[in-house]
């Protein structure tokens, strides 16, 4: 670390040792983008991030350095989310729960069974929804690039498998620190636990609790076949992960190179979601075939039924605007 870095940053603008936010390496921009699951081939967060680098270095070439962190090793998703704030990160890639703790409107996109399918969840974040959802976290110094996605989201536990409401009493679910998932589970009768992504490996390893829920490539990924018994296809919510950037790194850079992030990250958010789609039938296969016991949930009526007085109840924290435009999109 150099003294002019030390003077003009303090100890505080680290993170885990790294210095941050648009260093400048033998004439090169540098862009650090981290995200907290794995970097395979078919994780969602790995992909966003890989194709916005290819797509970046396809138009300005060496002139920008986009280096990859996954596995949190710059950070958890919110320490990247508060850095991003900060200027101390560039960029990451962020389940939506999480951003949702900083601006709530992004709450909406976690509403439960609100997407019958990814086309209804592009559908939305690509128009008004999404502008107004860009133009919130904007104001709270994080700009949005790209809405990717996870995937739906389905439960995974060592219990029983899902089909009805009534299959997850008793059972301990870890959910993401979000009013939206524990309140989703209160309705349907099940256990929320919240934690942090780092430590639930292992609490679901040591049995402190049963189970979690997330996106097919994410359990693939990140080996959770080895600790858990029971995929049930719930698809209780679409999993919209932000391709963000820090809005003072953005603003620190030359406008060439702003047109150029802002391209790039319009290019590689439907290539991510194409990937992602293609993945998904293949990743429940090997699921199954790695042991998992798989069952599909055909009639999620009752489950809807259990839900829908959280519209309501997350109408003030969201914004009726924006709740009354995404049911509207989905209709």
């Amino acid at each position: 670390m150099t003294q002019l870095t030390r003077r003009g940053l303090g100890a505080a603008a680290f993170l885990g040792g790294i210095a941050p936010g648009l260093l400048r390496a033998q004439g090169r921009t540098v862009l650090r983008i981290g995200w907290t699951s794995g970097d395979g081939a078919q994780d969602p967060y790995a992909v966003g991030a890989r194709e916005f680098k290819k797509a970046l270095e396809k138009r300005v070439g060496e002139r920008v350095d986009v280096q990859l962190y996954p596995n949190r090793a710059i950070g958890d998703e919110r320490p990247l989310l508060d850095g991003m704030r900060l200027g101390t990160v560039d960029m990451g890639v962020i389940t939506n729960a999480v951003i949702a703790q900083i601006e709530p409107a992004f709450q909406v996109n976690d509403m439960p069974f609100l997407f019958s399918s990814e086309a209804q969840g592009h559908r939305v974040l690509d128009g008004p929804v999404g502008a107004q959802l860009k133009q919130r976290l904007e104001t709270r110094g994080v700009i949005p690039l790209g809405y990717m996605e996870g995937g739906f989201r389905h439960m995974i536990n060592n219990v029983r498998p899902i089909a009805k409401p009534e299959d997850l009493r008793g059972i301990k679910f870890r959910v993401l620190q979000s009013p939206v998932y524990i309140e989703m589970y209160r309705a349907l009768g099940g256990n929320a636990v919240p934690m942090a992504w780092g430590e639930t490996f292992t609490a679901v390893q040591q049995g402190a609790i049963d189970g979690l829920e997330i996106p097919l490539g994410v359990i693939d990924q990140n080996k959770y076949y080895e600790v858990t018994k029971y995929l049930s296809l719930t698809g209780h919510i679409y999993s919209m992960i932000g391709l963000l950037i820090s809005k003072r790194s953005f603003d620190r850079l030359p406008a060439e190179l702003k047109t150029a992030v802002t391209e790039a990250a319009a290019e590689a958010t439907p290539v991510q979601r194409a990937e992602n789609a293609r993945n998904a039938a293949e990743i429940a296969r090997g699921l199954a075939g790695k042991g998992m016991q798989v069952n599909e949930v055909p009639d999620k009526t009752a489950f809807r039924r259990a839900v829908l007085p959280m519209y309501e109840s997350f109408r003030g924290q969201i914004g009726a605007e924006i709740i009354r435009d995404a049911l509207a999109a989905v209709q």
